[in-house]
Order: structure tokens, then C-alpha cells, then sequence
């Protein structure tokens, strides 16, 4: 009876010996498995943070693309893109810019078109900057700028819940170009510039081409036919948010000249 004591203990060590083994076992491939699966979620964070940044650039390469080409009919410029993380957005009449000035207490309407965005969005697993972050990349809030060298864009970056977004709009340019006798009536020329981005709804990822072709450039004079003592101003209303801006100008006529150029942006 003692042998067969001896002998079942013998047993269940070595029973014992081995579960423990199978349980260090798994133990271990679980820590192992848990510390791969933390690695490439780090890689993949790390990826789509850089993925985020290429993306701004780009963007910020398509609005100069885009800007050369708007002002020469029938030119088209195109930019590199390269997504795995994100999406690129075309949406199409996204923006409407109802432009029109004052002079003194009488309103005139001046324009009034509506433009898309151009959008990059990823998810906040890859990039976060904080709930309801908003800064400005290029640009500003305003929408109508009066100096040749303040951008015709903005670059706006913001958090939304879930997503972070790069957005690519356009707003107003107005300045006082010339102050001319014309047949001894002395005249204040202020011109205003638009972009209308024409394209159709769509997403895109992994590698393309993203292009802006100019398809028209139009011109149209407006004449109020009133007289401006010191200055007019330029507003600007779009969807939730209004502008305006003052245009210093000498005693005479004011005449407006509204360029917008159309440019088609596709894949």
C-alpha cells in the first residue's frame, strides 16, 4: 500500500509539473500576443499621425495648385495624394458667398455663388487635439480679406467627435485697384475676386491625382451709379457666418468689378 501511495503522488506531480507548464505556457503567449497587438497599434498610430501631417501638406501644394490655375483659362495643375488612413472628400456646393456693398446706407448686390470643400478626415484613434479644437492652417475666420498678400483661402483643421478634418475653402478678396479721371468724373475702380471649386460628390483613398482645371474666368462691371465720400463696405455672408470689410476711397464715382474664376476639381 505505501508503494502505491509513493507511486500516485509520484503521479500527480508530474500531472501537476505539466498543467503548470501548459498554464505558463499560455500565460505567456497571451502576453506575447497582448504586447504585438499594443505594438502595432502604436505603429499604426504613429503612421496615421504622419499620414496627417503629408495630408496637410498636400493640401496646402493643391490650393497653390489651384490658385495658379484659376486665373488662366484652360490651365490645370494636379498634386499627389497618398491615403491609407483618411479620406479625401470632394463636396460639391458645400459653401454659398452672398457678396454685396455699401455706400453710403444703401446696400447693392455684387455676387452670389456657391463653391465646394475639399475635406480630409480621419478617425481620432490616429490624431487628437481635443474636443471642439479649431485652428487655422492658412487663413483666418474672415471671410472677405482687402490686401493682395492675405491668402484667397482657408485651411481649416478641426475635431469633431470621431473625426478630425483639413478643409480646403475659398472666401472674397476686395480692394480699391485704381482712382482714374474718366471724362472729368473722378472714379474709384474696387475690384472683388471669387474662386468657384466646381466638382462632384466623391471619396478617394490610397494614391491619385488630385487636379483643378480653370474652366472660366468671368468679369462683370456695376455701376450704382452713386457717389462715395470716404469709404464703402464690402459684406459677405456664408451659411452661419458674416463679414465685412471697409474699402478707403477718395470723393467720385465707385465702380465695381466682380472677377470669378470657375476651376473643375476631380480625380
Amino acid at each position: 500500500m505505501r508503494r502505491l501511495s509513493i507511486s500516485l503522488l509520484r503521479q500527480n506531480k508530474a500531472v501537476s509539473t505539466a498543467i503548470s507548464a501548459l498554464i505558463i505556457t499560455a500565460v505567456t503567449a497571451t502576453l506575447v500576443m497582448a504586447v504585438a497587438i499594443y505594438a502595432y497599434n502604436v505603429v499604426e498610430q504613429q503612421r496615421g499621425s504622419a499620414e496627417f501631417e503629408v495630408a496637410k501638406k498636400s493640401i496646402l501644394a493643391f490650393d497653390d495648385a489651384l490658385q495658379d490655375a484659376a486665373w488662366k483659362l484652360n490651365a490645370s495643375r494636379a498634386v499627389r495624394f497618398k491615403i491609407e488612413f483618411g479620406t479625401l472628400r470632394l463636396i460639391p456646393n458645400a459653401v454659398t458667398l452672398n457678396v454685396t456693398a455699401t455706400i453710403g446706407g444703401s446696400n447693392y448686390t455684387l455676387e452670389y455663388i456657391s463653391t465646394g470643400l475639399i475635406r480630409y478626415s480621419t478617425s481620432t484613434r490616429y490624431i487628437t487635439f481635443g474636443e471642439n479644437y479649431t485652428s487655422y492652417v492658412l487663413g483666418d475666420s474672415n471671410l472677405v480679406v482687402t490686401d493682395s498678400t492675405e491668402s484667397l483661402s482657408r485651411v481649416l483643421v478641426e475635431q469633431e467627435p470621431n473625426f478630425v478634418n483639413i478643409t480646403l475653402s475659398y472666401r472674397t478678396r476686395a480692394m480699391r485697384t485704381s482712382y482714374l479721371n474718366v471724362n472729368g468724373t473722378m472714379v474709384n475702380y474696387v475690384s472683388v475676386w471669387l474662386i468657384r471649386a466646381v466638382m462632384s460628390a466623391a471619396s478617394h483613398y490610397n494614391s491619385f491625382d488630385l487636379k483643378a482645371k480653370s474652366l472660366n474666368i468671368q468679369t462683370s462691371t456695376i455701376d450704382p451709379g452713386v457717389n462715395a465720400t470716404s469709404s464703402c463696405t464690402i459684406n459677405v455672408a456664408s451659411e452661419n457666418e458674416s463679414d465685412s470689410a471697409t474699402i478707403s476711397l477718395d470723393p467720385g464715382k465707385v465702380i465695381f468689378s466682380v472677377i470669378v474664376a470657375e476651376v473643375q476639381v476631380s480625380v
